[in-house]
């Protein structure tokens, strides 16, 4: 026991354990990516096979010291190069990499395996065990005789590989995951076999190449690659602050073929993807309705409903004859009924049977009451809306302000509109008319109806508190706007072409073209 008080013996232990671990990494992560190739079952116990055949194959070798000497002597020539047996286990061991590691990158740079999740064809377990049983006897080859070259004690020699190889078995399966979860990492290791498998073959040949400049070079791609992934942790955790809502919608409709925000976010993979997918893939009605779906639940119930100033109502103090000119006169169906004001609402009724009603002489207020009218606040959620709709049964809701004030009202028709876009009654005249090179638009019509029109992301942002063109406007100059003012707000120019005193009426729009869209015109 005394060679344990020896601090040369505990030096050199430490220093080959740290060695062995070092040359077992190789080892290791060309294990980590042939177990990916099994199903996910098989993975831990093909790595640990792989593991513990490579302990039993150092011990084997260690053992069998007198026999390794004898591994460095010409066995024959060739020309000037003569190969003893460790050569020639170096250089087919080289080739073996070579080829695996081409092959791998091959794959993977095809994205072959990642054609189809579902029905992923896996390896064979005792194909990936047998190319890891030669592996193994690669790296164990070139461990082993850095263990003999080092120290010259057996049992210290085998403490050393045993300890590595424990911790080797331990950070086996973190470094697995981890490397597998990295795809650019695992280019990386597959590049560094490729050089330590052409190392081996110029050792094989006689040329030696210092270890120094390959650890160089693989700690350099290394130092590299971690500022590749903490910038990329970086991006994925600002991207994780913004609402999924909001990143899932941007990332489908980027992979629908739109332009908007093209230019950012240019590292995401829906970006790539959406580079590579055909843009006639979607037609724009299929995209208009998708990018309704995806910002309903943004977008406020002043942006969907029917206006205060665009509502038919029936005042009861109104004359019996003028109620049912007006019922007779508008193609709507459904009516609020009021006394004197629309904010007086007594009930909401049909058409067709208050016209019954008149005829059969009931009193209009008492018809109207038997219908009460579903009010909600201009605050409402979206998404919880369209539960609301449910429960009126084809009916519309009231928009009421925090004062009560009526603001509006939502039929199930605005919430069509808003996915699919404006369907205007007989005596109504579209929002937005192509003119020419641009478009006349009125300054009621919704910003979200406009954005996903011109394809922009500009116009609507959440401080706002405006829901249309003509507020918009408003909040640009500060004041109400006149006829012939314009506005620059690119890629758009408004121009204002019917302005009262009170309201903005009518605006012309124009794109500014950009060499994207000289070139397709």
């Amino acid at each position: 026991m005394e060679f344990l008080l020896d601090p040369s013996i505990w030096a050199g232990l430490l220093t080959l354990v740290v060695l062995e671990i070092v040359l077992g990494i190789d080892n290791l992560v060309f294990i980590a990516i042939l177990a990916d190739k099994l199903p996910p079952k098989q993975r831990d116990k093909a790595r640990l096979i792989g593991l513990s055949l490579a302990l039993i194959m150092r011990l084997g070798l260690l053992s069998l010291i007198s026999w390794m000497v004898t591994l460095t002597r010409p066995l024959f020539s060739v020309g000037e190069f003569s190969f003893s047996g460790r050569d020639l286990i170096l250089l087919f061991g080289g080739l073996f990499l070579l080829f695996k590691a081409t092959m791998e990158l091959h794959e993977r740079l095809e994205n072959r395996e990642h054609n189809d999740g579902a029905n992923r064809g896996y390896a064979s377990f005792w194909a990936v065990v047998v190319q890891i049983v030669i592996l193994d006897a690669v790296f164990s080859l070139d461990a082993v005789i850095t263990a003999v070259g080092m120290v010259n004690n057996l049992a210290v020699m085998m403490t050393a590989v045993i300890i590595a190889m424990g911790v080797m078995l331990l950070a086996s399966k973190p470094l697995t995951n981890f490397v597998n979860a990295h795809p650019t990492v695992v280019v990386l290791c597959l590049s560094f076999l490729l050089m330590i498998g052409l190392s081996l073959v110029a050792e094989g040949f006689g040329f030696h190449i210092p270890k120094g400049y390959l650890y160089a070079a693989i700690g350099f791609s290394i130092l590299i690659e971690l500022f590749n992934q903490i910038a990329r942790r970086n991006f994925m955790r600002h991207q994780a602050r913004r609402p999924m809502r909001e990143r899932t919608a941007e990332a489908i409709q980027r992979l629908m073929g739109g332009r908007r925000n093209s230019t950012e976010n240019s590292g995401s993979e829906s970006s790539e993807v959406a580079a590579i997918l055909p843009q006639e893939a979607f037609k724009d009605e299929e995209r208009y309705m998708i990018n309704g779906v995806l910002t309903l639940a943004s977008r406020s119930i002043r942006s969907i409903m029917t206006p205060r100033g665009d509502i038919s109502w029936v005042d009861i103090e109104r004359p019996l004859d003028e109620i049912r000119m007006q019922l007779l006169d508008t193609p709507h169906s459904l009516f609020p009924v009021c006394r004197g004001e629309l904010d007086e609402i007594v009930g909401v009724v049909r058409a067709k049977e208050l016209l019954v009603a008149l005829d059969q002489g009931v009193d209009v207020a008492t018809f109207a009451s038997a219908t009460p009218p579903i009010i909600i606040p201009e605050t409402l959620d979206p998404l919880n809306l369209l539960s609301v709709l449910r429960r009126a049964k084809g009916s519309f809701v009231v928009v009421t302000s925090e004062f009560g004030v009526v603001q509006g009202l939502v039929t199930p028709l605005d919430v069509l509109e808003a996915i699919a876009g404006e369907f205007p009654d007989e005596d109504e005249t579209p929002d937005i008319i192509a003119d020419g090179d641009g478009w006349l638009v009125k300054g009621g019509t919704d910003l979200h109806s406009l954005q996903q029109l011109f394809d922009t992301q500009e116009l609507v942002r959440p401080e706002d508190d405006h829901a249309s063109l003509a507020g918009l406007l408003i909040a640009q100059k500060g004041q109400l706007p006149k006829a012939g003012e314009v506005f620059e707000m690119p890629p758009l120019r408004f121009q204002i072409i019917e302005a009262t005193d009170y309201r903005v009426d009518l605006v012309r729009v124009t794109r500014e073209r950009n060499e994207h869209d000289e070139e397709e015109g």
